[in-house]
């Protein structure tokens, strides 16, 4: 028997199940988070994530901070020492309103978060590799678009979610990159995120070797809708793991 929902979705198919969107990258060794959704500590539990070394808010909405008390525990593995978040000058204000016991250099207690809050520049030059950021439209906001590039091999990775549409510049920054991963929220047009048609023309013309699309909704099911995808694009779902 396959189960569906009203909408069509198979719902046996396990790639259809989504939490909301975060991300890992690891360069050189050096473990990078990207966001942390309500459902974070599982998503660690999931995909054993056992280091986060940087932290990088893309912005503030309730799905992407409102996991970030459960990186307590990696700070501890720090040895107490606390996390560095980089951020927008939005992103940042929003942790400092939810989390005003963690904004230290130490944890209060052990076992309590820690947190050093710090902008996020245009270029973050780091021993692993070089990450580059550029502001991406979501409404009323701005949202950090992040391009990793690690030092030892020189590949290159774009992470582009929550936005209405890849600026020139962003668009410029992704140019022939190795992978690339942008938001498409569903079918239809949306006032805030770029919708699959739209993030399907981005992926065109940006041009990446790999292009996965984030931040779907239950509107899209995975099989059926990748069958209208171009060749070296897919649908992300809950632990995919890319090796570039």
């Amino acid at each position: 028997m396959i189960a569906h929902d009203p909408v069509g979705l198979d719902l046996a198919d396990r790639r259809n199940w989504r939490t909301r969107t975060s991300a890992h990258v690891v360069m050189d060794g050096v473990h990078f988070q990207i966001d942390a959704a309500p459902e974070f500590r599982l998503q660690c539990v999931q995909n054993k994530i056992r280091q986060v070394d940087y932290f990088i808010l893309t912005h503030g909405h309730a799905d992407h901070v409102q996991g970030m008390d459960d990186l307590r525990r990696f700070i501890d593995l720090r040895g107490g020492d606390a996390l560095p978040v980089f951020g927008t000058e939005e992103g940042l204000l929003r942790v400092k309103q939810i989390y005003p016991y963690a904004i230290r250099q130490r944890p209060e207690f052990k076992g309590y978060p820690a947190f050093n809050l710090l902008p996020m520049p245009e270029i973050l030059e780091l021993p692993c590799g070089t990450i580059w950021s550029t502001l991406l439209p979501h409404g009323r906001l701005q949202v950090l678009g992040l391009v990793f590039e690690e030092r030892s091999s020189g590949k290159r990775l774009a992470y582009y979610t929550d936005c209405k549409e890849v600026t020139p510049q962003a668009m410029k920054l992704a140019q022939n990159l190795d992978v690339v991963v942008l938001d498409a929220l569903r079918p239809d047009e949306h006032p805030t995120h770029m919708s699959v048609p739209e993030a399907k023309e981005a992926a065109r013309r940006i041009g990446a070797g790999r292009t996965f699309f984030t931040h779907m909704t239950y509107m899209i099911d995975h099989e059926r809708d990748s069958k209208e995808l171009a060749e070296n694009t897919a649908f992300a779902y809950d632990g995919l793991r890319v090796v570039v």
